[in-house]
């Protein structure tokens, strides 16, 4: 799980996505217009390569408060959808 005071901080977000994955689970934040975007979509693939229907978005306030929330969303979906990315850590 992804830990709310050790992730990365708010201003890393003003110069490019943060990626990474967990257990068959890939993720991705980025700033976009409307606030911070989230993303998480199953392993193998990069975000960019992973076709949009597998993503599961949801927009966040660029804010610490929404940094914070973006990492509970993602640990959420995480535990939410465990047999998908279960799943996807096999191929």
């Amino acid at each position: 799980m992804l830990n709310k005071e050790t992730f990365v901080p708010i201003q890393f977000f003003k110069k490019e996505a943060y990626t990474g994955s967990m257990n068959g689970m890939r993720y991705r934040i980025n700033k976009v217009e409307e606030g911070l975007e989230a993303a998480v979509y199953p392993e193998p693939y990069c975000y960019e390569a992973t076709p949009d229907e597998q993503k599961i978005k949801m927009i966040f306030p660029f804010s610490e408060e929404g940094r914070q929330q973006a990492v509970d969303w993602i640990n959420q979906q995480y535990e939410e959808k465990l047999s998908i990315w279960k799943s996807s850590s096999r191929k």
